[in-house]
């Protein structure tokens, strides 16, 4: 019985009665107020980094905007408009279709994996058995930024959103900011050592649709060393092929005179 009731009479087991009560109330309205808090501010936080990305992405050159249809020759000279989600995209299905008849990779000696999707910031996701997906740096960006980078990494339960930063690599001052390839949540956190960065619980269903993936990735990592040369100063794009017009794996070591701030801007898709 409560005060007010009638009937009631005040009495140890009562006080007690009403203390253990409203503890119990307090401590649930103060569990959902913070709940709420941290879900606004998620909210907020999410909301800010697409629209950051979507402002960001205007400011690309046209040369880093290039469809992904472009890049297999599928649709010369056309520029994505949508941020690179192709999932909105209303062209992308026919697109695909006519290069999965008959697209013939073409060879550039940067590795990369046919179970593996890669978004354009130069990041990977390769699905797994439990729901969850494996990120980590595809081959160019390992050796843009060499095996004496650090990587910071979000700590598990970070929320990340399509495009949104996902980590950081430094190197000497320089600092690369690498996009979250797909939206989720952070499980478990790994190395360059283990060969994957994050594994991600994917928001909603998994649709990996606006990233490369099959003979396409190999069209593009083909546009990208040629991008990269471009960025490099002329005198210094020979020393950065090891035998055989291949990359070397430590490009900062190879060209230490080279403006690395701007060319990981550059490469990242960081304006």
């Amino acid at each position: 019985m409560f005060p007010g009731v009638s009937g009631f009479e005040w009495s140890v087991a009562h006080v007690i009665f009403l203390g253990a009560f409203f503890t119990v109330l307090v401590v649930i309205l103060a569990s959902l107020t913070a709940a709420a808090i941290r879900y606004l501010r998620a909210w907020r936080e999410r909301r800010a980094a697409a629209i950051r990305w979507h402002a960001e992405f205007e400011e690309l050159p046209p040369a880093e905007r290039l469809c992904r249809h472009a890049l297999t020759g599928t649709a010369p000279g056309r520029l994505c408009e949508r941020g690179f989600d192709c999932r909105t995209c209303a062209e992308h299905p026919a697109f695909a279709a006519r290069e999965a008849q008959g697209l013939v990779a073409v060879p550039n000696g940067i590795d990369h994996s046919p179970d593996r999707f890669y978004h354009r910031g130069h990041a990977w996701v390769e699905p797994q058995a439990d729901g969850t997906v494996l990120v980590g740096m595809d081959e160019l960006a390992e050796r843009l930024a060499g095996p004496a980078a650090t990587v910071e990494l979000p700590p598990p339960g970070a929320v990340l959103d399509t495009h949104s930063i996902a980590w950081q690599v430094q190197r000497e001052g320089a600092v690369a900011r690498v996009l979250a390839p797909i939206a989720g949540r952070v499980e478990e956190t790994g190395s360059r050592e283990q060969g994957w960065l994050l594994r991600i619980r994917p928001e909603g269903k998994l649709d990996l649709r606006h990233l490369l993936h099959g003979p396409e990735v190999a069209a593009w990592f083909q546009s990208e060393l040629e991008r990269l040369q471009g960025l490099l100063a002329p005198a210094a794009v020979g020393p950065t092929l090891a035998d055989g017009g291949l990359l070397v794996d430590d490009l900062p070591t190879a060209q230490p005179e080279a403006d690395w701030d701007h060319i990981y801007s550059a490469m990242f898709l960081r304006p």
